[in-house]
């Protein structure tokens, strides 16, 4: 029997034709799969995180980035709404809390994946730009000159709930609370100072490491023993896990390292 030379021309075309669209489709879907891993290794870690330590997560993120080389996209607010953003479905990857509480109700919810933990114990002072020297602070805001009084909205700022505390302890609040003028957030607290709408406020000692002298800021911290202790508390969230986790929790981590701790330290924070 002579073998058809002619006849098994087309049929071996074929064969490898189909074959070349095989490897073909391997090399696509790998293509593919790389250029989706890429874009996920590009994606930033997206950090909630309340008003008091965006100053301090923004030197702390840079060194991360300078160390991984992974980028960190700092959204900050006041703790409570923040914790109402996520939980609406903001896209978020930690939340940084200004204290326990709103960390520890997203972690009850099932809206975080790790247990609040205590990142730094936050500092409270008493502070003005208007030249008003604040040592003696608690004779000073009784003065109806000292005018108005910043403090954040003590239900979705813990600062401002440690600022009450502290005017209670005092026995100043009720005397006071005619002359509060409310922030939304402790960033809002820190303009009312910064720009002399209000002659005195309320604040994180943060702020203090973030200007420079020529905003002619004086300030005072507040005995911590007058307030309750701000213990800032951060999470993992859910969402952490819909993209790269191992850069999220990366960070979550780096939070508690030495390197981190000694900013924290820098910025007037204490830690555990």
């Amino acid at each position: 029997m002579k073998y058809n030379s002619t006849a098994a021309g087309p049929v071996q075309n074929l064969f490898f034709i189909n074959r070349a669209n095989y490897y073909l489709k391997i090399i696509l879907v790998y293509f593919i799969m790389m250029l989706s891993t890429l874009t996920v290794l590009a994606q930033p870690v997206r950090v909630a995180v309340a008003a008091n330590a965006q100053f301090v997560l923004k030197k702390i993120s840079a060194d991360f980035k300078q160390r991984t080389g992974i980028d960190v996209e700092i959204i900050s607010g006041s703790s409570g709404k923040l914790s109402t953003q996520i939980r609406n479905g903001a896209p978020y990857d930690l939340f940084l809390s200004a204290d326990m509480d709103f960390a520890r109700e997203l972690y009850t919810a099932g809206f975080s994946v790790t247990k609040p933990r205590v990142y730094a114990l936050g500092s409270l002072i008493v502070c003005s730009t208007t030249g008003l020297v604040p040592e003696n602070w608690k004779t000073l805001v009784k003065e109806e000159k000292t005018g108005k009084i910043a403090i954040g909205n003590p239900s979705v700022a813990p600062y401002g709930k440690a600022a009450v505390q502290a005017m209670n302890f005092y026995g100043l609040y009720k005397e006071l609370i005619s002359r509060l003028v409310f922030g939304e957030s402790i960033s809002q607290v820190n303009t009312y100072v910064l720009k002399g709408v209000v002659n005195i406020g309320f604040t994180t000692e943060s702020l203090v490491y973030e200007l420079s002298p020529a905003a002619h800021f004086k300030w005072v911290r507040i005995d911590p023993r007058a307030y309750q202790p701000i213990e800032q508390g951060v999470v993992l969230l859910k969402h952490s896990k819909n993209k790269n986790f191992t850069n999220n929790k990366r960070f979550y981590d780096y939070l508690f390292s030495a390197e981190a701790r000694t900013v924290f330290g820098q910025y007037g924070y204490r830690v555990l």
